[in-house]
């Protein structure tokens, strides 16, 4: 919970590579060529290669596309391109173990393999359920066997919108459902002698995502004979930032808990995008073969035991209630504060805010960008920042800052002031609405501050914790002495914070330290990052920042990083909506495409989006075949699902309304569904 552990798991051969264990953790990507097309797919293959790509997987629907293998792997080796080959499996046994012959690696979805009724919402006596199990036991021991026979690895990959009927219908399609899927297949494997296996628990819902893959760990570590490898990431992410920020949120949460030996980030883009990014967040954590000791660097192995040895006796010796319930989302209960004319906390939208980088001494410029951060011209609900932050450093920027609050008139409400300094700290307690204090590790605040704390003041305060060491549970012990202490004193109208880098261990351990004291004062989620790479500051903000939203964790999100404006708002509202803690816009459900499409998914996702982005708070899903098109977009208001050769088929949650559309009618066709249905709005620009 407090610091970065790794999972040491079993390690599964994988063609030239091994995974688990010690292993780095691999990036994986998928062609989303035809099986059949062998050219074009070894095309892809070479360019995924030269991408760095460590794993490729490929769709195999059936037995013709598994024979196809055999040509697709020959004409790679030729090439010289070694890199391990996976068949995705969906249905067909006979599929499988065909292609068994000709990979490294098969992955089969419990939820449809060996079966072919979905959504019956059939009833099952123990009888039925019993029978069903040992009708797939039947299927699957020849793949178990020929796997074994051929030295293949196996995947057992549970996606939360295929689970099997029988499944769904003792446990829902909930994450404990996906679990159980996994388990029946990983026992089955286990009794026949066989443990060359990894898993895998998607959804395109993070915090689903996230909860399953912590289940399995628990559930499967206590029940299995050994832990085994798991495969991450987030099914139909989407493309652009929010396909990157939702997979780095899901993804990078369970690589901070030490989950995770491979991954794949999937985009609706072409798979060779999906590359950079899988590796920039691996890179933290594969990084730690070049931890540097007292005898230069340490081997990965070294380091992970190390840590292990002393997280794990830390552990054993703590008797304290987790910060929060891993395995099922509620967000942490706050009071409420009414901050200008809203109000943060309790149940209230997470409010933003960003950090004006221009200097009080040139007060033009930081009035210029404090009106084009506040953007008060903006609709109060759109994609703005809704309080922005400057700093004050010496008296003399007292008198610039008056001027300057004189000049906002009424937007001077949302301006957030924080210094480091005591005294002044006391004058602008009288000036703004909210005072940030900047409390610096090693420095003492005696009785004087603690009483400014107390009684009657115009400003919200937040107590902040400059924090620039790794690894500490200071920033949490500080805080939360300050925070008893207040609340002693009837201090109310406070918030607390930490700047640090590694935020999501901090604050979980603040967290806990309020709990346990039942202190409820809100928590701002402060993100700050100077990198001028905009990748590795997405991916940086959403798994600090998205990790502690998907937990339940933050009443505020407050940005201050070197990105654009815009890009900076848009990351920002990006993580809340991934963690589906706020929506301001509209959330798509967009598989990558594999070669069970047969239509122009790109093409088709840009003009959707286009057309229905401003639809807040609205899903659609976006998918390129049935296979797992009804039950990923479960939660999706809207549907738009290939059916076969340039047809789409039109759903409404689970329900197909409208099947076989021309692919140049569907997009048209699904407006007018969404206008039939009563969920469309004209887009501001429309509006009289």
């Amino acid at each position: 919970m407090y610091q970065y552990r790794r999972r040491l798991t079993r390690e599964v051969a994988f063609g030239n590579l091994a995974l688990g264990g010690y292993q780095p953790i691999r990036v994986e990507s998928m062609t989303n060529t035809h099986t059949m097309d062998t050219a074009a797919t070894v095309l892809q293959c070479r360019r995924l290669y030269e991408a760095g790509c460590e794993i490729i997987r490929l769709t195999v629907p059936t037995e013709r596309d598994a024979e196809n293998l055999r040509n697709i792997r020959d004409q790679l080796r030729r090439d010289r391109i070694t890199t391990p080959l996976v068949a995705d499996i969906h249905f067909s046994a006979r599929a499988a173990l065909k292609a068994v012959e000709f990979v490294e690696n098969v992955r089969i979805n419990p939820g449809n393999y060996a079966t072919s009724q979905k959504f019956s919402n059939n009833e099952y006596s123990e009888e039925e359920y019993l029978k069903e199990i040992e009708h797939v036991r039947i299927e699957f021991a020849p793949l178990v066997e020929k796997a074994r026979q051929f030295g293949v690895s196996m995947r057992i990959g549970t996606n939360h919108g295929s689970l099997s009927d029988r499944v769904v219908s003792r446990y829902g399609n909930s994450a404990e459902g996906m679990v159980e899927a996994a388990l029946e297949f990983a026992r089955m494997s286990e009794e026949m002698g066989y443990y060359d296996t990894l898993f895998s628990m998607k959804s395109s819902n993070v915090r689903v995502m996230i909860q399953a893959y912590r289940l399995l760990a628990e559930k499967a570590d206590a029940e299995l004979r050994y832990p085994y490898p798991l495969h991450l990431g987030v099914t139909e992410a989407g493309d652009g930032d929010e396909g990157r920020v939702k997979s780095a949120m899901g993804i990078g949460a369970l690589l901070e808990d030490g989950f995770g030996d491979t991954i794949r980030v999937s985009l609706t883009e072409d798979p060779v995008n999906e590359v950079p990014v899988g590796f920039a967040l691996v890179k933290k954590y594969n990084d730690f073969h070049l931890v540097k000791g007292d005898k230069g660097s340490l081997p990965l192995k070294h380091v992970i035991e190390s840590r292990n040895r002393k997280s794990h006796h830390k552990a054993l010796s703590s008797r304290e209630e987790p910060p929060f319930n891993p395995f099922s989302y509620q967000r942490r209960k706050s009071s409420q504060i009414a901050l200008a004319d809203l109000v943060v906390g309790g149940d209230n939208l997470p409010r933003v805010e960003s950090e004006v980088h221009a200097l009080l001494s040139g007060h033009e410029a930081v009035y210029e960008e404090l009106l084009q951060r506040l953007a008060p011209e903006k609709p109060q609900d759109s994609i703005r920042s809704e309080f922005v932050a400057l700093r004050v450093n010496t008296f003399e920027e007292l008198d610039a800052l008056d001027l300057l609050l004189g000049k906002l008139g009424e937007a001077a409400r949302f301006v957030v002031v924080s210094t480091a300094d005591v005294e002044l700290f006391a004058r602008l307690l009288g000036r703004v609405s909210k005072v940030r204090f900047d409390i610096v590790e090693g420095e003492r605040l005696g009785e004087e501050f603690l009483q400014l704390l107390e009684g009657e003041r115009r400003a919200v305060v937040e107590l902040c914790f400059i924090h620039a060491c790794a690894g500490s549970s200071v920033p949490a012990e500080v805080l939360a002495h300050f925070a008893k202490k207040s609340r002693s004193r009837g201090a109310e109208r406070l918030f607390f914070s930490v700047i640090s880098r590694e935020p999501v261990f901090v604050y979980r351990r603040l967290v806990q330290l309020f709990n346990s004291n039942s202190l409820d004062y809100p928590l701002v989620v402060r993100f700050k990052n100077e990198a001028s790479d905009k990748l590795e500051t997405l991916i940086d903000a959403s798994v600090q920042a998205g990790t502690l939203f998907c937990d339940g964790i933050g009443d505020m999100l407050a940005f201050d990083t070197s990105l654009p404006l815009d890009d900076e708002l848009q990351l920002a509202f990006n993580i809340l909506q991934g963690a589906r803690v706020r929506m301001s816009k509209t959330e798509f459900i967009s598989c990558p495409g594999c070669g069970r499409t047969y239509f122009e998914l790109e093409k088709a996702a840009a003009a959707i989006k286009q057309r229905t982005v401003h639809l807040k708070g609205l899903k659609i899903g976006i998918m390129g075949c049935i296979v797992n098109g009804p039950g990923e977009m479960a939660d999706a208001d809207f549907g738009y699902v290939g059916a076969g050769k340039n047809r789409i088929s039109l759903y409404v949650g689970r329900e197909c309304v409208e099947e076989n559309i021309l692919e140049e009618d569907a997009v048209e066709r699904l407006i007018n569904l969404i206008k039939e249905r009563g969920k469309w709005v004209d887009p501001p620009c429309c509006l009289p």
